[in-house]
């Protein structure tokens, strides 16, 4: 089994708590998924992740192919990580650490997701060709999302104008 590995960091202008409270809502998934993969939460899910956690998914990893997605939730340390591990899937092997920690300018944010694909070599060929790009571009989706929601509002105009 031949494992792959994705290391994403992000710096965000937010305190930890923010940046948690938003990262431990698995409602939020769907807004940092680009909307071509056509996310979909099937199961019930609480407002903030736990240890043993289920969801459940639908979601469209590629055009026209349409998966069930079961992951649990194995770890918790608020404010500080979590990790998911899929339980039913696509992957052979599926492990994504959400790593928070406080740095000069806000929160860096750090994704460790380490997966293996079946089919052996036909499976490094998959990845090569496939699954590595449409990673990189989710989170490249999902970064764009987060600079968004978390960069403070500019302000239009120029300043105050008094009237004469």
């Amino acid at each position: 089994m031949r494992l792959h590995r994705i290391d994403r960091r992000q710096v965000l202008p937010t305190t930890i708590e923010e940046a948690w409270s938003f990262f431990s809502d698995p409602r939020n998934l769907s807004v940092i998924t680009p909307p071509d993969m056509h996310f979909e939460v099937v199961s019930d899910i609480p407002a903030r992740v736990h240890a043993g956690l289920l969801i459940e998914y639908r979601v469209e990893p590629f055009p026209g192919w349409r998966t069930h997605w079961v992951t649990e939730i194995t770890q918790v340390s608020a404010p500080r990580l979590f990790v998911d591990e899929q339980r039913f899937g696509p992957y052979r092997f599926w492990h994504h650490q959400h790593h928070f920690r406080e740095v000069p300018g806000g929160v860096e944010v750090r994704d460790l997701v380490h997966y293996s694909l079946p089919g052996g070599p036909l499976g490094a060929l998959v990845n090569a060709r496939g699954v590595a790009p449409r990673l990189g571009a989710i989170f490249d989706f999902r970064e764009r999302v987060l600079e968004q929601r978390f960069s403070p509002p500019t302000r239009a105009g120029g300043g105050v104008r008094e009237d004469d």
